[in-house]
């Protein structure tokens, strides 16, 4: 069934990060494969898409918003979230809306295609694809725990890659699993 495919590899390896219990956004979710997997994990979720048939679909899982968030007004001014994922999407206006959007000592997760990307399929087209280092410099508000950027098999594809937290004051250095 669609919606229930495998979630990306990197989301479940930096999964951890996000607090136990944490409400998740998943932004741009789609058919709901991140939504799924975290709600099974006990998180609150929140689903995010402009297509409602979709998340039409997702209403038993979580909490879900039929939006344009790129065209339309952001969504989800004033809210917060322990945990904030992005995959296969790229809207660089919405970069400073996706940093607030993560609480103090939440995590962000984003993967998304990257230049190169056009030798191998779609997206192909430049405004869809990340130039090198950018999520990291997107995202530089926000303290880098993990990343990549290169290219990966099974479906072929150039991505970039990052775990990102908001950090909050601590005595004691934060320890974030690898």
């Amino acid at each position: 069934m669609h919606g229930t495919e495998t979630p990306s590899p990197w989301i479940v390896r930096f999964a951890g990060l996000v607090s136990p219990g944490g409400t998740v956004l998943d932004l741009a979710c789609g058919r709901g494969r991140h939504l799924r997997w975290f709600a099974g994990r006990g998180h609150p979720v929140l689903g995010v898409d402009r297509d409602a048939d979709v998340l039409a679909s997702l209403q038993a899982i979580g909490e879900t918003l039929q939006a344009d968030i790129e065209n339309g007004p952001w969504p989800l001014a004033g809210r917060q979230f322990a945990g904030v994922i992005v995959t296969n999407y790229l809207w660089r206006p919405l970069f400073p809306r996706i940093v607030e959007a993560v609480a103090p000592g939440g995590v962000l997760l984003h993967e998304t295609f990257a230049q190169g990307n056009e030798t191998v399929g779609k997206p192909s087209r430049p405004d869809f694809l990340l130039a090198p280092g950018e999520l990291l410099r997107a995202y530089a508000g926000l303290r880098v725990v993990a990343y990549e950027e290169g290219f990966v098999e099974g479906p072929p594809r150039f991505v970039q890659r990052i775990a990102a937290v908001r950090e909050t004051p601590a005595a004691i250095p934060p320890r974030y699993m690898l």
